[in-house]
């Protein structure tokens, strides 16, 4: 496998419903990660508790990826993540922007470096977003 198709294999899943998603995260990862409500940095149980409580927020998590870009065993992935609330079962909304950062080792994400912010759900924003063949 290539380190793109192990973020892309990664990226594929719904977090709110795969249980195998911590099998794809290296167990000396560690997450970077510079929000709109600031910086916070994860280790493999940091990034298996986030993902754990994913699942009691959201009846999906999707991942919608407009750029794939890999160089070697480093990929950069933006995307939005798209979400459906438990509080609102008949809604999927845009929840964030993402452009991240993966080193993958092992074949599994071993490194990253994210940066987001929440989404802005206009036409124009989200449309910049829109998935492109990667």
């Amino acid at each position: 496998m290539t380190a793109k198709d192990v973020v892309r294999s990664f990226y594929d899943l719904d977090l709110a419903k795969a249980d195998n998603a911590i099998d794809l995260i290296h167990k000396d990862c560690k997450l970077l990660w510079n929000s709109s409500n600031g910086f916070t940095s994860l280790d493999y149980e940091g990034v298996k508790t986030m993902l754990e409580g994913l699942k009691k927020a959201f009846l999906s998590f999707n991942y919608r990826i407009s750029h794939l870009l890999e160089d070697q065993n480093m990929v950069t992935a933006r995307y939005t993540i798209y979400v459906t609330p438990i509080e609102k079962p008949e809604q999927e909304e845009a929840l964030a922007h993402f452009i991240s950062i993966w080193e993958v080792k092992d074949n599994k994400l071993y490194r990253g470096h994210e940066i987001s912010q929440l989404a802005d759900d206009s036409s124009d924003s989200l449309n910049s977003y829109a998935e492109i063949k990667v």
